[in-house]
């Protein structure tokens, strides 16, 4: 939730037109969308987007703990999740805003993909800082 209002704030500051969950579903499916009323349909998009979210945080669980343990793992997932979208999938639904240059939303959603990496991989067993 912390990478929605990221977003959202990047979008009200006009950085993003539209978010990748809104692009896959008024291009690739627009029917199951149309069956959403449009009152709920905002609600609609945030909800496919934290359960793919939630599925790709349950993927960095099954990640070697050895591996999770370096404090940079968790960002270094998120860009990966952004980058896997923005140059593999984006292209091959053949979505609109893969063919354009967007450096400004480019930027806005990387970053919070790296917000979402810095939760992903937060640990309950280790601090950022250290109390001593």
């Amino acid at each position: 939730m912390a990478m929605t209002g990221m977003r959202e704030m990047a979008r009200g500051m006009g950085m993003i037109t539209q978010t990748p969950p809104e692009a896959i579903l008024q291009e690739r499916v627009p029917h199951l969308l149309a069956r959403v009323p449009p009152e709920r349909r905002v609600a609609a998009v945030q909800l496919a987007h934290w359960v793919y979210g939630a599925s790709a945080g349950a993927g960095y669980g099954l990640i070697p703990t050895w591996l999770r343990d370096y404090r940079l793992s968790g960002p270094v997932y998120g860009v990966l999740a952004w980058a896997f979208f923005e140059f593999a999938l984006a292209p091959a639904f053949g979505l609109v805003h893969a063919h354009q240059s967007r450096p400004r939303e480019r930027a806005a959603l990387f970053a919070d993909h790296v917000l979402y990496g810095l939760v992903i991989g937060a640990s309950p067993r280790r601090r950022l800082l250290t109390s001593r």
